[in-house]
């Protein structure tokens, strides 16, 4: 992205550390092979002019433009519910000195107002890696390795702050269903030390709960990071070869390691669902490649339900969808990738290897960890909407700047939105209301983000939240090979997924959220 906030620090080139836990275009139905036309996002003058303005852009009508015939997980909003926060900052977003850089300098009538919230943790000199962001109630909460912050959803006024004993080194992509966390921590403060605990956190309040070590499993359970992710009321941890389930309520161990035919796990998805990504090892010889197994476990007992084989060579890269289940493999050789779709007892519902490009981040290849970390994906019963593009010579692509619908039980494109303009992406939130809701990035042009919902059976579009254009600039620095969004209560969020260090004069942007 471009339009960076004069001062903000540049964001490094390369992907984020991988193991913790991307945008919107133009809008109606065309079958030619190239959508004809990109209509532009601009700002409402009055709430009554926002649905106006959209038959005005550019002079013609603001829809997007789509190919017929050619929608994973929303965020989990749930949680305890708090009081509302009282505002009492001056309302211009970053609450800072007079001066200070105003996201909403010249906001117009019907524009959403933005706040903007900068780091203001020492941290390391390279920055730290930062998760969330996750809605609990009237507060959303990230984290650093240090600790967590909680802001109010109104204003961003920091509601608590929590510093941890020692770093994390495991975050699992939501809390429970209930606003509870449990993350991995290390046993000192040394770089080199090893991931050995679980501490719970209660989002609401922002108190730490239980604290329990994780027992190895055998002689070679030692690891830097775990993988974690809650289903129900189980906390499953991965870590190479071996596996462990926790209680998120009180910290006993559920289950431990199992082998299903000599495939060793490697990771969990959760949600709805608990799945579990194994590795089988080709046993003609260690060097080859082996084959990838995905099966669906009792959260309760670790026991399997199901479990499907890729053909071999194939790498699981990214769960796109818990509940239905989808998921994205590629395989490096043949430079190619898919998206399979499964019924709820584990049979292929439908596998086709797309004719559009997706981020690294959300197929998995140059990432092999981190399992649901694509946050431009969006699914209800029967299609799955992704941010995508056209394909390049890698298999992750950097500018997905439309919208593609994919019909789960066949597999093929139902319609695809027109291309936003350069430097405008397109990132599905969620399928709310029956309709899918998508951020639409700031653009190189100095348009600020937007969020647009698009009609399910052909991806016309209406306008949701318009951020003023004074906004663009901060929204540039949120960067989409590290950016982590939330959309909850009609609000969005987004989080950077690196920050660094306070100076003066140069700003590490945090989160900036906008809505109702």
């Amino acid at each position: 992205m471009t339009g960076r906030t004069p001062g903000a620090r540049p964001e490094p080139d390369e992907q984020e550390p991988a193991g913790f836990g991307p945008p919107p275009a133009p809008f109606g139905p065309d079958p030619t092979p190239r959508p004809p036309s990109r209509p532009r996002f601009r700002p409402a003058v009055a709430v009554a002019a926002v649905a106006a303005a959209l038959l005005l852009i550019g002079g013609g009508s603001y829809h997007l433009t789509v190919r017929t015939g050619v929608g994973v997980p929303a965020r989990p909003a749930a949680g305890p519910s708090g009081s509302p926060s009282v505002d009492q900052g001056d309302g211009k977003g970053p609450g800072g000195t007079p001066g200070a850089y105003d996201p909403n300098a010249g906001i117009r009538p019907g524009e959403a107002r933005v706040w903007l919230r900068d780091n203001q943790t020492e941290v390391a000199g390279s920055g730290t890696a930062q998760y969330g962001p996750w809605r609990v109630g009237d507060a959303v909460v990230g984290a650093i390795s240090s600790g967590l912050t909680a802001y109010a959803v109104a204003d961003g006024q920091e509601k608590w702050k929590l510093s941890l004993q020692t770093p994390l080194c495991g975050v699992p992509p939501a809390p429970s269903a209930t606003g509870v966390l449990v993350v991995a921590v290390k046993e000192s403060a040394s770089d080199t030390s090893r991931c050995t605990h679980l501490q719970q956190i209660d989002l609401a309040t922002g108190k730490a709960g239980w604290k329990v070590p994780v027992p190895p499993e055998n002689e070679h359970d030692s690891s830097v990071q775990f993988e974690l992710a809650i289903s129900g009321d189980t906390v499953a941890v991965a870590r190479p070869a071996v596996m462990s389930g926790f209680s998120v309520t009180d910290g006993r161990k559920l289950f431990g390691t199992s082998k299903t035919n000599g495939c060793y796990p490697s990771a969990f998805a959760g949600g709805s669902r608990l799945i579990g990504i194994r590795h089988c090892p080709d046993p003609n010889g260690a060097l080859a490649s082996g084959q990838a197994m995905v099966e669906e476990l009792d959260p309760a007992t670790g026991g399997a339900r199901w479990s499907h084989k890729y053909d071999r060579d194939w790498t699981v890269g990214r769960v796109l969808s818990i509940d239905p289940l989808v998921i994205a493999a590629h395989h490096k050789d043949k430079k190619t990738w898919n998206i399979t779709a499964f019924t709820a007892d584990g049979r292929v519902r439908s596998q086709t290897n797309p004719g559009f490009g997706v981020s690294g981040r959300c197929n998995g290849f140059g990432n092999a960890s981190g399992f649901q970390e694509c946050y431009a994906v969006a699914a209800d019963a029967d299609t799955l909407y992704l941010g995508a593009g056209k394909p390049g010579s890698s298999l992750g692509i950097d500018d997905t700047n439309q919208v593609v619908a994919v019909d789960l039980n066949t597999g093929k494109e139902r319609w695809r939105t027109a291309e936003q303009p350069k430097g405008r992406t397109m990132w599905p939130l969620a399928v709310e209301d029956g309709r899918v809701v998508v951020y639409v990035s700031s653009g190189s042009s100095g348009e600020a983000g937007a969020v647009v919902s698009l009609a399910p059976a052909d991806g016309a579009a209406q306008p949701l939240l318009q951020s003023p254009a004074a906004a663009a600039g901060a929204q540039g620095v949120f960067f989409t090979h590290g950016l982590r969004t939330a959309w909850a209560g009609g609000r969005l969020f987004l989080l950077n997924g690196r920050v660094y260090s306070p100076e003066p004069k140069k700003a590490s942007r945090s989160i900036l959220s906008f809505g109702k």
